[in-house]
């Protein structure tokens, strides 16, 4: 364990030591443009890193974190890193990924106050009360995993109503965007079944993925 900032610091020399030894020349390709594949937008959860979950080295994934991965369009960060993954990296998979077990939805849940994060939380609680009637029917232990699909579900569809996205299919750049959950118990991804590749996909599939949802745990 970490006992001091100091640590960090150590920690650091020791493992940049330990790549050049086992990967000369490790760092010198890093100062490269970094051309990555794919863009993943997560949780800001310490327990979720996108790099060591996917096998992915630094420069191969651009990341966006914030708290329960919501994508909402008055949010200019995040939309300015969708704008900057997708027309200047060119990524082709961009990745809405949450994680069971999300603090932020579990608040969202059960209507918990935690302070200034509220104002976040209400875009979940959002997608809570649009699905009400799903969550209600589901045994009380399974509601909470369901919500975090479902918010990935729905942020999926954020992202690909975006200009940025509106704009890049209608030039026929291909980029998918996928509905991902990680199982911080088993250290699985989960295919949501919610990848989208053009504009006119998007309703047929979002209706599919939130079946998808209520099926697997009825």
């Amino acid at each position: 364990m970490t006992s001091s900032i100091q640590d960090l610091f150590t920690h650091n020399r020791a493992w940049a030591a330990q790549m050049e030894r086992e990967r000369p020349g490790f760092f010198t390709g890093l100062i490269k443009q970094q051309t990555p594949k794919y863009m993943w937008i997560g949780c800001s959860d310490s327990r979720v890193p996108a790099n060591q979950i996917t096998g992915l080295e630094p420069g191969e994934v651009f990341v966006h974190r914030n708290v329960a991965n919501v994508v909402v369009h008055s949010d200019l960060n995040a939309l300015s890193a969708i704008q900057y993954a997708v027309e200047m990296l060119k990524v082709e998979d961009i990745m809405v990924v949450g994680h069971y077990g999300c603090g932020g939805v579990m608040a969202a849940l059960h209507g918990a106050r935690i302070g200034l994060a509220d104002n976040w939380i209400r875009h979940i609680q959002d997608v809570r009360d649009r699905h009400r009637p799903v969550l209600d029917a589901l045994a009380p232990e399974k509601r909470a995993d369901a919500l975090v699909e479902l918010n990935v579900i729905e942020q999926v569809v954020n992202v690909c109503v975006s200009t940025v996205m509106v704009d890049a299919w209608a030039k026929g750049q291909k980029v998918r965007v996928h509905g991902w959950a990680f199982g911080v118990h088993d250290g699985l991804l989960q295919d949501l079944k919610m990848t989208v590749a053009s504009t006119d996909a998007i309703e047929p599939l979002y209706r599919a993925a939130v079946a998808s949802v209520v099926a697997a745990r009825r």
